[in-house]
């Protein structure tokens, strides 16, 4: 079993943990819509990346119940 031969002091201990703190997020804001959203992901309000619509939204499509039978 593994037990330790000499006791790591708070010290020690807390200089191991100084990179295990949370960063803030980096939010940027999308030039299409002007609504924040993380670097490098598809905007969530408008469905845009890189100037492209990439997810179509919600509202812009249209179904019509004869032409879904």
């Amino acid at each position: 079993m593994a037990v330790p031969q000499n006791r790591v002091t708070r010290s020690r201990r807390n200089m191991r943990r100084a990179h295990d703190s949370l960063v803030a997020g980096n939010p940027a804001e999308c030039p299409n819509c002007g609504e924040l959203k993380r670097p490098h992901h598809v905007c969530g309000a408008c469905g845009h990346y890189d100037d492209r619509e990439i997810v179509a939204q919600a509202d812009e499509i249209d179904l019509d119940d004869e032409d879904a039978a």
